[in-house]
């Protein structure tokens, strides 16, 4: 059961974008795309992307090569859409604060510069296992991608922990569906990237980051569809840190 082309190989890799693909629909019908533009357009974009790419691996009209410009193609589209889907995930998180939520984007921007940087090293100085630089590439660049996503999400809870802000509950969900995919992920493909890792075992944890990556689909559905429980909670202390005067100071250097 866990080979390529298997029963449960072709629902892992179509079953969540058809269900990422319903939950676009249903925050169109429920008017939440207006509320989260972003994570709307990337739910649609990753979804037709994998069918895309799904089809290409199926069809047998398809050569490798081809396939893998498709691939190519479909990850540089993905890396642009996730990296503004964290700067969304920021604006929400920080919306009543213009001030820190516009110098929280460029904060984040540094942060991915420098990200950037990083990656490129280690991409660098990853063992290349085939000999089709397409192939090695295409292992790298997702190691990449990964590394950075990862770090973008650590760095914006880390940021969210250090102002003890409350995340409004579709943001929290977006941004742990995001964190999770990205982590797993990451972590899988610095290992299949790995030269030495048998070839035999490589295919597992493909179908680990397959059953992941639906797992965080049910996760946004959760957390985006389904109402929240009212509450009564106690009343908040204040912040140690006084989010208000950091706005109204951002404001004022912002204008000067």
């Amino acid at each position: 059961m866990l080979q390529a082309h298997s029963l449960l190989w072709h629902y892992l890799w179509v079953a969540p974008n058809v269900l990422l693909l319903a939950l676009a629909f249903l925050l169109w019908r429920r008017h939440l795309h207006k509320q989260f533009p972003i994570f709307w357009f990337f739910a649609v974009a990753m979804a037709i992307e994998q069918l895309v790419v799904y089809t290409a691996d199926v069809l047998p009209s398809v050569g490798p090569y081809t396939w893998y410009h498709v691939l190519w193609g479909g990850l540089l589209v993905e890396a642009l859409v996730k990296f503004a889907l964290v700067g969304e995930i920021f604006s929400l998180l920080f919306g009543q604060y213009p001030s820190l939520a516009k110098a929280g984007k460029l904060l984040i921007s540094g942060v991915g510069v420098v990200l950037v940087f990083l990656a490129t090293v280690i991409a660098a100085y990853t063992p290349k296992d085939n000999p089709h630089w397409i192939v090695a590439g295409e292992q790298i660049l997702e190691q990449t991608i990964y590394m950075i996503e990862c770090g973008l999400i650590l760095f914006l809870f880390g940021f969210a922990a250090y102002f003890k802000l409350r995340w409004p509950r579709p943001v929290f969900g977006i941004a742990l569906g995001l964190g999770v995919s990205a982590c797993v992920h990451f972590g899988t493909w610095a290992v299949i990237a790995n030269g030495s890792f048998p070839n035999s075992y490589r295919i597992l944890l493909v179908f680990l980051n397959m059953a992941i990556y639906h797992v965080v689909v049910l996760i946004w559905f959760y957390y985006l569809l389904v109402p929240q429980k009212s509450v009564t909670t106690s009343a908040i202390p204040p912040l140690e840190h006084n989010l208000e005067m950091w706005n109204r100071e951002l404001e004022r250097l912002l204008q000067q």
